[in-house]
């Protein structure tokens, strides 16, 4: 790396050169018309993203002694195919309308069934739709993990690792649905949800798979980094994202204003506000979260309320707790230098961002 340069920059560039060839090799089979929606809506969701999880696999990848083999990007970008597929399917759960300063999959979809005056219902078409194009993604990821050109052995050790993250994450997102419907927020299931749904497959298991494809192994301090390190980014870097969810510049995170407000996420900012706020301010909360036609006011008088109860701060302190443990965890880890490094830096990218 040089001197201005970030350790996502490499990653960046290789992640997008593996994603493109990948999509490439499989255009043909979206040679019918019908289907260049599909294939399209595919390529612009992939444009974008900032590569943190392909970025933590290789940084785990160098940093236990893996080399320059190129198919190490290859692996990685699979994570991002992963990212994609979660992400159609939460759009869906969630009911969302913009992703990434786009129209959400769904919506995306039905605008496609609208236009060109399809029977039946577009809004349920637009669902079906990026139900299936979720699914495609999730496909890819594991088609492209396999075919990633690692030795068969590597990518042997680290299949159980694959497989757990795959369903962690799939857990993690009903128990997110769960915190919803339960309609309370408390701490445990705020940072269980912060855990499972994000924090292990965005840092914990992408950190892993590097380091298990580089040793094929499971040395105890393998473990020992994923979880005093991994773990703790993990959940800052959710604990950012539910910030962003509700302080957000739309410009920077591509979303409507206050969007986590109306969709009901019982996130911890929402937790820690409950807890302190008085009658008046709960009365607030409550009657307004959720509330999917919430407006400029609405959103903004909840932000007033979340600040006056002090739960603003107390994430943020939260968040800069996490990431002084994690990088305290790095000091006597043994990995390479540059990857020590380069995994200090990626904390804070990660838990720092504004989209």
């Amino acid at each position: 790396m040089t001197a201005t340069a970030t350790p996502l920059d490499i990653v960046r560039t290789e992640v997008d050169r593996a994603l493109s060839e990948f999509v490439d090799r499989r255009r043909p089979l979206f040679a019918d018309p019908a289907l260049g929606p599909v294939l399209a809506a595919a390529e612009d969701l992939l444009a974008g993203g900032k590569r943190l999880r392909p970025g933590f696999c290789y940084w785990g990848w160098r940093g236990a002694g893996g080399g320059d083999d190129p198919a190490i990007f290859n692996a990685a970008a699979s994570l991002e195919l992963l990212q994609a597929s979660a992400l159609v399917h939460d759009d869906v759960m969630d009911a969302s309308d913009m992703r990434r300063g786009m129209p959400a999959a769904h919506r995306r979809f039905q605008a496609l069934h609208e236009r060109s005056g399809w029977r039946g219902s577009a809004e349920q078409f637009g669902e079906g739709a990026a139900i299936l194009l979720g699914n495609l993604m999730l496909v890819w990821s594991g088609e492209m993990w396999r075919t990633s050109g690692l030795p068969d052995a590597a990518l042997a050790a680290a299949e159980p690792v694959h497989d757990l993250m795959l369903t962690e994450l799939m857990c993690g997102q009903y128990l997110d649905l769960l915190e919803q419907a339960h309609g309370e927020s408390t701490f445990e299931g705020a940072l269980r949800v912060a855990l499972f749904k994000s924090g292990k497959y965005s840092v914990e298991h992408p950190l892993r798979l590097g380091l298990v494809l580089a040793t094929q192994g499971t040395e105890p301090w393998i473990e020992r980094l994923c979880v005093e390190y991994g773990q703790r980014v993990g959940i800052a870097f959710q604990l950012r994202d539910d910030v962003l969810g509700v302080f957000g510049d739309p410009a920077e995170t591509g979303k409507p204003a206050g969007d986590d407000l109306r969709e009901g996420k019982r996130t911890m900012l929402i937790a820690r506000t409950l807890a302190a706020a008085n009658p008046a301010q709960a009365d607030v909360v409550r009657s307004h979260l959720g509330d999917p036609d919430l407006d400029a006011e609405g959103v903004s008088r909840l932000r007033q309320v979340i600040a006056e109860t002090g739960a603003l701060v107390e994430c943020e302190e939260m968040i800069k707790r996490y990431v002084d443990e994690a990088l305290a965890s790095l000091d006597d880890a043994p990995i390479t230098e540059e990857a020590r490094r380069a995994l200090a830096d990626l904390a804070v990218l990660a838990t720092s961002r504004r989209a």
